[in-house]
């Protein structure tokens, strides 16, 4: 019997020990195998869109509102600044031809740093710390693997456990019933509301977006969908060794979409081109009566994957990730460019407000340097990489033609903007701080002022007011105050130098947040993000960096 007992704890101390040897394996790949079981993927199902009436009604008709969201794309990404991936190797005529035939902001503002927060300023006209909507949704063994990984790094992550038991099940963390979206707003108003590509704003049945205002959704509720599926033939894919996110996706995203709730699909394209073609079709539906088309396609977040073909089509750029990442941009903005097409062909383009951005900046978890170049930062900060991003819109009927427009703009405006747009009041029941850019283009009065844009992500704050930027941080205990005006690429802090401006910003950052909630959920983790290098390159000495909380 002794023998036996003591054969069983050396077998369970075996065990244990090989768990333990095992657990980056666990915790990296459990997640993906636990959906697979739960949630399985069917073959690809033809969808069909809702047909509108068969003929135009006479008279004038509310303009559509069309708002097309890229997902991490950076500052230099697009070539209408005369930039453009790999020094300009791939044009981007369809999206360059938004702020050609209309207007660039050319201090256009993401709602956060992060892509769920920004989805909610757009969504609701508000800043996401109004109602606690702080922070982006991120399944717990993510967060516990991404320490993990990088718990020798300098300096190290930290992980708040005691924070867990406050944490809601994922699919619980969205946005509050309470907020009203564009689509509701819209869609009370007589318009077809109709969306295409990343929700992240709840994965439960009543934040889903054909819950929350949108008629007909095409797309995935969490944060994110492979493109193709990994041994597809037609894709090349680059995985980034360096990278716990990259390792993450790679093991447990998988390739597919829901139409409005019902079971999920592989689509039979690229993600991209099939959510391009889709909303093309819906478009076509919808012609004859106003509508409000969202279009997120999740272009170009990671997983870094393309089209063969696409790859294949940039035989002059090298390095292979900075390949396959052109490849991305070469297929978002031929989609964009068949969403403008499917316009001008239904008679549609003079009265319709197209509006582009991007959630956030780029990431420097790709490892590629120079995508929001000029800017310092990256997605995961407020410096200008991580919130400045492309911001255009055009409207013929409306707005001018190759116009740029300086003051700044902000991701809390397509709200204001879409609302006046369509000939709705706000409500007037809560704040909304965003402006009518139309009006401000134009030159129109308008009673909605606004002194200033306003950010928060736990014990990281920004603020952009009279032409002035000031960052407060905590960890590390440090502010940054910069002149955008004579330093837009914020290389001079001018914190100690100017108190006088410090202690005004200051001021106006306090107020705001005098404004805001405890968020939903607490932060689990906090990183340390470089500021001024990708995550492939090697640690600087002496280097600036910020803390970000999630």
């Amino acid at each position: 019997m002794r023998r036996f007992l003591l054969l069983t704890l050396v077998g369970v101390a075996l065990l244990a020990a090989g768990v333990w040897a095992r657990r980056e394996y666990l915790l990296l790949h459990a997640p993906g195998w636990i959906a697979r079981i739960r949630d399985p993927i069917g073959p690809f199902r033809p969808v069909t869109w809702q047909p509108g009436p068969s003929s135009a009604p006479s008279g004038p008709r509310p303009p559509n509102v069309v708002v097309i969201l890229a997902d991490d794309l950076g500052y230099n990404d697009p070539t209408w600044n005369g930039g453009g991936v790999a020094d300009g190797a791939v044009p981007t005529p369809n999206i360059d031809s938004i702020a050609r035939d209309g207007v660039e902001f050319t201090h256009g503002y993401a709602g956060n740093a992060t892509c769920a927060p920004s989805r909610a300023a757009i969504m609701t006209g508000r800043y996401p710390t109004r109602f606690g909507f702080e922070f982006t949704p991120a399944p717990k063994p993510f967060m516990r693997l991404w320490v993990h990984w990088n718990e020798d790094t300098d300096p190290p992550p930290i992980y708040f456990w005691d924070r867990e038991k406050d944490v809601p099940p994922l699919e619980q963390e969205g946005l509050p019933a309470k907020e009203i979206t564009l689509a509701e707003l819209l869609h009370g108003a007589g318009y077809r509301t109709l969306g295409f590509g990343k929700w992240h704003l709840g994965d439960a049945k009543p934040m889903q977006p054909q819950n929350r205002g949108f008629d007909e959704y095409l797309g995935f509720t969490p944060g994110g969908s492979m493109y193709l599926d990994p041994d597809d033939p037609n894709g090349v894919g680059s995985q980034q060794s360096f990278d716990p996110i990259d390792a993450f996706i790679w093991a447990n995203l998988r390739f597919w979409v829901t139409k409005d709730g019902g079971p999920r699909f592989k689509p039979d394209v690229y993600m991209t081109d099939y959510l391009g073609r889709e909303a093309v079709r819906a478009i076509d539906a919808n012609r004859n009566r106003p509508f409000f088309l969202y279009f997120a396609p999740n272009a170009p977040h990671t997983p870094l994957q393309a089209t063969k073909a696409d790859y294949d089509a940039l035989p002059q750029i090298q390095n292979h990730t900075l390949r396959v990442y052109a490849a991305m941009i070469r297929a978002l903005d031929r989609n964009v460019g068949l969403l403008l097409a499917a316009l001008r062909a239904n008679g549609l383009e003079d009265d319709t407000l197209v509006i582009f951005t991007s959630d956030n900046g780029g990431a420097n978890y790709i490892g590629l340097p120079d995508i929001n170049r000029p800017f310092r930062g990256w997605k995961m900060t407020f410096f200008e990489g991580g919130v400045h991003t492309p911001f255009f819109a055009k409207w013929p009927a409306r707005l001018p033609h190759g116009a740029r427009f300086d003051p700044p703009a902000a991701h809390v405006d397509i709200f204001a903007t879409a609302a006046a747009a369509a000939g709705v009041a706000l409500p007037s029941d809560r704040v909304y701080d965003g402006v009518d850019l139309v009006k401000r283009v134009r030159g129109e009065p308008d009673a909605r002022t606004r002194e200033a844009i306003y950010w928060r992500s736990g014990h990281y704050r920004s603020i952009v007011a009279h032409g002035w930027k000031l960052q407060v941080s905590e960890r590390p205990a440090k502010n940054w105050l910069f002149d955008l005006a004579a330093d837009p690429t914020e290389k001079t802090n001018l914190a100690d130098s100017r108190p006088d401006k410090l202690a005004e910003l200051r001021a106006i950052l306090d107020a705001h947040d005098a404004q805001m909630v405890k968020p939903l959920w607490p932060a689990l983790v906090e990183g340390a993000i470089p500021i001024d290098r990708s995550l492939s390159q090697p640690k600087q000495p002496g280097e600036e960096y910020v803390y970000w909380a999630n």
